[in-house]
């Protein structure tokens, strides 16, 4: 029996309950950084991903005592990461080429929710859009992705 789903399906059905035990996908959900970081995948589609996470300076702080803007970076870059897992063919895998990041408004403590999408999709390289809130509804950072979708030995290993 073959418990290998397509990216966005298994994404799809972690959401909504319907996971088979034992399914598995070409990538690795829930990553690592996720789990240590507490992100939930919330919604999905192709090319989309909203992610949110609880965020507080008890754990994320920065030395003026707020959210630190590395975290904020993280939470867009796996944002990202996910929105364009589920735009990519199986055998192929995707690099960042850059992330740039404009922040707001400062955290103290709050779920901030992220959504990530496409602005423009070509055959190698995406361009992404990821827009932070905090639970208040404000927008508190606006990032922009590039990036580079890897095919055949450049995607081997990766």
């Amino acid at each position: 029996m073959n418990n290998k789903l397509p990216t966005l399906e298994f994404l799809r059905r972690q959401l909504d309950g319907t996971l088979p035990a034992g399914a598995i996908t070409e990538m690795q959900y829930p990553t690592a950084i996720s789990k240590t970081l507490g992100f939930r995948i919330t919604e999905i589609d192709v090319g989309y991903a909203k992610v949110q996470m609880d965020a507080n300076v008890e754990m994320h702080g920065n030395q003026q005592g707020t959210v630190h803007g590395g975290m904020l970076c993280e939470l867009a870059d796996a944002t990202i990461g996910t929105a364009h897992s589920t735009a990519i063919l199986e055998g192929e895998t995707f690099t960042s080429i850059d992330l740039k990041i404009s922040f707001f408004r400062p955290v103290w403590k709050s779920v901030l929710t992220a959504t990530a999408k496409q602005i423009q999709h070509g055959k190698t390289i995406t361009h992404y859009q990821c827009e932070i809130f905090r639970e208040d509804g404000k927008a508190i950072a606006l990032a922009m992705s590039t990036v580079m979708t890897l095919r055949g030995n450049s995607a081997h290993g990766r």
